[in-house]
């Protein structure tokens, strides 16, 4: 019998502190988009496309990781 390794989750977990106005509008935003999406793959999308964007525009040409 195959010994199923039990999956290691390396995330770590970050409480955040938005203004309503903040929050109101990722709902609505995230209202808009087809599915359902949670704030918080909203919020980590948001991250990542900030991270390369930052990224990219210190070290052209580099790729952020992610």
């Amino acid at each position: 019998m195959t010994r199923v390794e039990p999956k290691r989750d390396d995330r770590i977990r970050q409480s955040i502190r938005l203004d309503k106005q903040l929050w109101d509008g990722i709902d609505r935003v995230r209202s808009e988009r087809p599915g359902n999406i949670s704030r918080n793959t909203w919020i980590t999308e948001a991250v990542l496309e900030k991270l390369q964007r930052d990224v990219a525009n210190a070290h052209p040409g580099r790729v952020a990781d992610a």
